[in-house]
């Protein structure tokens, strides 16, 4: 696929707290009318949607998010749509465009990521800065600090390229720590981003916010 073929103006869906990567999916439950006008949209032309994060306290949103295209579509007998987006290229927004719409909808550009579309075969001798093993360690202990329950031996089938990006959407962190991931180009700065924030949760101090040594 090649990055010039995208549409370069997009039905973009704001959500706040949820990012996605290319070759991850996102079931969504779609109740709101203009989130199910966008959706029907979208399914009868080309299947593709934007999700982007909305900032806080108001209709301003990121600059980052990702196309995804519709791989599965129901309806429910109450009217919802429940769908899933699996994840294409990261974008970058442009500027909005002024329609007639209930939802929004956005010029952007797909070249800062144009890495997105190839392989992505990585593996982790590729890696210079983190040492996997480490990052590994790292991340169960978090996620168990948090509570939360990761089938382990399931997650290693994934790609790494597929486990560092689910790993950046399912973490505990703040909407402004997922945009940062979001954000990165490689996905060595993604892995070195998450393990910096993963480092800062397990080793720092809550009375006083400073990092212990």
């Amino acid at each position: 696929m090649n990055s010039d073929k995208l549409p370069k103006q997009i039905p973009v869906f704001p959500l706040s707290g949820v990012i996605y990567f290319p070759k991850t999916n996102l079931p969504l439950n779609i109740f709101e009318q203009r989130y199910l006008e966008l959706v029907n949209d979208c399914y009868k032309k080309d299947k593709m949607m934007g999700m982007v994060q909305s900032k806080k306290g108001g209709s301003e949103v990121y600059k980052v998010g990702c196309l995804g295209k519709i791989s599965d579509y129901q309806k429910t007998k109450d009217g919802r749509l429940l769908i899933n987006l699996t994840g294409l290229i990261r974008f970058e927004i442009q500027k909005e465009i002024s329609n007639k719409k209930l939802y929004r909808e956005f010029e952007v550009s797909y070249k800062k990521f144009d890495l997105d579309l190839k392989n992505n075969e990585v593996k982790k001798e590729n890696f210079e800065k983190v040492d996997i093993n480490i990052f590994v360690e790292k991340t169960k202990k978090f996620f168990e600090k948090n509570g939360l329950i990761l089938n382990w031996k399931e997650f290693e089938k994934l790609s790494y390229y597929q486990r560092i990006n689910t790993l950046a959407m399912i973490a505990p962190v703040s909407d402004e720590e997922k945009q940062k991931l979001l954000e990165t180009i490689t996905l060595e700065e993604k892995t070195e981003t998450i393990l910096n924030i993963i480092e800062f949760y397990l080793y720092s101090n809550p009375s006083n916010g400073r990092v212990l040594q």
